[in-house]
């Protein structure tokens, strides 16, 4: 029987395999052809949580992509051939669905069986979708959790979803939980964000940082090297003092007219004078396509809640959200008879003492002092992240492991699709990511 270490690749909100065709493509170029002794690589492209399915949560996603894995284990033994390596890349959502995914593989013992080798994820929201000191943050962040169904609320950290009542971005970051232990078992953790222009996911959670040292890097002076190998791969940045700063001429008042843009796709871009025709249009325009946006995200996501009850009243088999439960029903029961009996058995001590690992990091809303601090009006690429968050930062920049790199591309409204090539065929300018995935590729051990 042969050896075969197998890749996942999980892709993101609203995303199918499509989506990572080119990621898929790059990897088989690169390692496909290479075999480390008897080891051969085998790429799952992840299908079963496509399209709407994406709304359903981390949780019924990972749920999902799990039993995708376990059977494609099985289907490949029948061929004689055995997963002994195991690696998965996530993209945007489908990081955090495969850090889900570790959990439920570890809590079923897979990993005694097969090796962990790499953990990487592009441009992904690991400490959920930060709030900024703008109207524009404020705003999704209300609509977001209602539009977007269970996905939503766990992208904005306001559900429960432990029975203590912690929402899951933060349970997934707990050293004390299955997520972050199945994590720390791959040697090689290495994650991929966009340094700047990504609309969807903020540098600060992509990057795991609490501050994002690119938002203004036109005038705050940072200095940045390139890969000369990778394209738009940051090598090393460092900050120089502001007045040493370069600033821009500014550009005349007809040429901006000249060079004004709508933000959609290239195809549908209008050259002067036609682009003023555009914007004359706008004031209809704008609010029909808010209007139909609306509407459709409101029709899914009640679609995905409506799937959701079923799935709760279907499913058979003992989700991992049953087992946290009872281990924290279990930590809660022994904490009342602790002090019932102060003298009784003695329980082992958290690693902060005084404080039960479960409550670390249990706060989402910042505190009244924390409030006042946080109006001391910061500059908006700053973020106003919550007690949570911020201990999620810590934890899983405690992973010795961890490695970080950085994506620059200047000029791209949105940066956030053009990191993995998601769609070259429409948008050619998404093949400008490509530098990243090389890097990607070429560092992916076999």
């Amino acid at each position: 029987m042969s050896d075969v270490h197998l890749l996942v690749l999980i892709h993101g909100m609203w995303g199918n395999p499509s989506h990572l065709a080119h990621v898929n493509k790059i990897i088989r170029e690169v390692k496909g052809e290479v075999e480390d002794g008897d080891v051969k690589l085998e790429v799952l492209v992840a299908e079963t949580n496509k399209d709407e399915s994406t709304y359903d949560g981390i949780d019924w996603g990972g749920e999902r992509v799990a039993e995708e894995i376990r059977q494609k284990t099985a289907d490949l033994e029948k061929e004689g051939r055995k997963v002994t390596r195991f690696s998965v890349t996530g993209y945007s959502l489908g990081g955090l669905v495969a850090r889900y995914v570790i959990g439920v593989l570890h809590q079923s013992k897979f990993f005694e069986t097969v090796q962990p080798v790499n953990f990487n994820t592009l441009a992904t929201p690991h400490i959920g979708i930060p709030r900024f000191p703008s109207t524009f943050s404020s705003i999704s962040a209300f609509l977001g959790p209602k539009l977007l169904s269970r996905s939503g609320e766990q992208f904005f950290c306001v559900d429960k979803w432990s029975p203590r009542g912690r929402p899951l971005v933060e349970v997934l970051a707990d050293p004390d939980r299955i997520f972050y232990q199945a994590l720390i078992l791959f040697p090689n953790i290495r994650i991929y964000a966009n340094a700047i222009n990504d609309l969807t996911v903020p540098y600060v959670t992509s990057g795991i940082s609490v501050e994002d040292p690119f938002g203004d890097y036109e005038n705050n002076g940072i200095k940045i090297d390139f890969h000369e190998e990778y394209k738009h791969v940051i090598k090393s940045y460092s900050a120089v003092p502001l007045s040493s700063a370069t600033t821009k001429e500014p550009q005349r008042w007809y040429e901006s007219i000249r060079n004004m843009r709508l933000p959609l796709p290239p195809r549908f871009q209008a050259e002067f004078p036609l682009n003023l025709a555009v914007y004359a249009l706008l004031p209809i325009l704008f609010p029909t396509f808010i209007c139909l946006a609306l509407i459709r995200l409101s029709f899914q996501s009640h679609q995905s809640r409506g799937r959701l009850r079923h799935l709760e009243a279907q499913s058979t088999r003992e989700r991992l959200v049953h087992i946290i439960g009872k281990l924290e029903s279990e930590l809660e029961s022994a904490a009342v008879d602790l002090y019932d009996d102060p003298a009784g058995t003695p329980i082992a001590p958290s690693r902060t003492s005084g404080t039960d690992p479960a409550n670390k990091a249990s706060s989402t809303k910042p505190t009244k002092g924390q409030e006042k601090k946080s109006q001391s009006k910061p500059p908006p690429y700053q973020p106003l992240l919550t007690p949570g968050q911020l201990q999620c930062i810590e934890n899983l920049n405690n992973i010795p492991q961890l490695k970080k790199e950085r994506a620059f591309f200047e000029g791209i409204r949105n940066s956030h699709a053009v990191i993995v090539c998601r769609d070259p065929k429409m948008f050619k300018h998404h093949l400008e990511g490509e530098g990243v995935l090389r890097h990607w590729a070429d560092h992916f051990k076999l």
